[in-house]
């Protein structure tokens, strides 16, 4: 079984877009598992057994152990003898709050996000800049029957991902092709080498039309129409920001103008 068809029955959700990453040789193997094992529970919002944790993450199962345990001493987690399962402790809700007031209650970034959510009934993504690759740090699931759901804290290449196109489009061509080169000079994405002129020729789009409409490039049957936070709130998180509305994709073409007029609405109300 596979890690993706593992998360999507953890979740029991169709269309799931992305997961936990592959640790980058630069991390600390311990210290990337034990905030991926937190990162996990925020996905799972329930409690989790040792070996569900394991399979999800694809960790061996003795490591997984002596993980939870190491953050059950430290408070981040809690342990249910009757369920034999771990949860997360309200030391980590209150872990980082108070860096992250735009992002939580009542904030105005979270007021579009959330006006975007029940207009479109399709998740939305908060997407900042992070070395290559675009994050999504923070999501509002969709409601509607048919959806995406998309996992908080996932990573898409800059290069290949319509909320990558939206951040590439403020910076210039020749910082566009130095990453391209890094990216191409690392591997390229999943093994296959990305042309420059297939990037530029994307970002061009977006600074033409104001937005990007992507299908299925990094998940298959799933799209994304994003567009950049207004510089004005971008500067309450510190970074340029791209905001999108993610889901599938044969509902994204249907919805395209649609879609497009409430993110246009919304944004232009918060200028």
């Amino acid at each position: 079984m596979t890690r993706a068809r593992s998360l999507r029955d953890a979740l029991t959700e169709q269309t799931i877009a992305g997961g936990a990453e592959r640790l980058s040789p630069r991390v600390i193997k311990s210290a990337g598992r034990a905030l991926q094992i937190l990162e996990l529970f925020d996905v799972l919002q329930r409690h989790a057994t040792v070996s569900e944790v394991s399979d999800l993450l694809g960790y061996p199962q003795s490591s997984t152990t002596m993980l939870l345990r190491s953050l059950v001493e430290m408070g981040y987690l809690t342990f249910d003898p009757a369920k034999r399962a771990f949860i997360t402790s309200s030391r980590v809700a209150l872990l980082g709050k108070w860096a992250a007031s735009t992002l939580v209650g009542d904030g105005r970034i979270t007021q579009i996000m959330r006006r975007l959510n029940e207009r479109s009934g399709q998740a939305v993504v908060l997407a900042t800049r992070n070395g290559l690759v675009a994050q999504y740090i923070h999501v509002i699931q969709a409601s509607a029957a048919v959806r995406l759901y998309v996992v908080q804290g996932s990573q898409r290449p800059l290069i290949r991902s319509g909320v990558g196109f939206v951040l590439l489009a403020d910076i210039p061509d020749a910082e566009i092709l130095r990453i391209t080169m890094r990216v191409n000079s690392e591997g390229g994405i999943k093994g296959e080498l990305v042309k420059h002129a297939e990037v530029l020729a994307a970002v061009a789009e977006v600074r033409e039309r104001g937005y990007a409409m992507t299908n299925g490039i990094a998940t298959p049957d799933a799209g994304m129409l994003a567009m950049s936070l207004p510089s004005h709130l971008a500067e309450e998180i510190g970074q340029p920001a791209a905001i999108g509305i993610g889901t599938a994709a044969t509902l994204l073409i249907e919805r395209r103008d649609e879609l497009l007029a409430i993110f246009r609405e919304e944004l232009a109300a918060a200028s």
